[in-house]
């Protein structure tokens, strides 16, 4: 592992960490239904989270450099995403977010993107160099989201 992969990983869990303090920057008044979508935001992106992992299996690393016995996982989530894992995260911080009306909550999430913008530049330029095949399946699925179009 590289001193990258040490900072990126220590970055997001300084993050995680943050995430879980509530500081009153800014009061936010959150009509119910948007709370209700936060809700359901929330429990969708641990759902996306959860089967990623599992998906993942064996090649799991909180690092970006991939396992050296590491396999390029195509199949379940990561045949429309390539970071279903970035994704879960990410959908269900904002989700919760939005559900406790925290707008600190909101920064640490907005903070956790730039980072993972990075990180997966990162991991996906190593990608390149282990898999021949990555620079393909980059064309064909979406970085955070599904592809839509082409």
């Amino acid at each position: 592992m590289s001193s990258k992969d040490y900072f990126f990983v220590g970055i997001q869990f300084l993050l995680f960490m943050l995430y879980l303090f509530e500081f009153d920057i800014i009061a936010l008044d959150i009509p119910n239904f948007i709370r209700a979508i936060g809700l359901g935001l929330s429990l969708l992106g641990t759902i996306m989270l959860i089967i990623a992992i599992l998906q993942l299996n064996k090649n799991l690393s909180p690092f970006p450099t991939p396992r050296v016995d590491g396999e390029l996982i195509k199949t379940g989530l990561y045949k429309l995403i390539r970071h279903p894992i970035y994704s879960g995260i990410l959908i269900t911080m904002i989700g919760y977010s939005l559900k406790s009306e925290s707008s600190w909550k909101l920064l640490v999430t907005l903070l956790l993107y730039a980072l993972f913008h990075f990180k997966m530049r990162f991991e996906e330029k190593k990608l390149k160099e282990k898999f021949i095949e990555y620079e393909i399946y980059m064309k064909t699925t979406g970085r955070l989201l599904p592809k839509i179009g082409s």
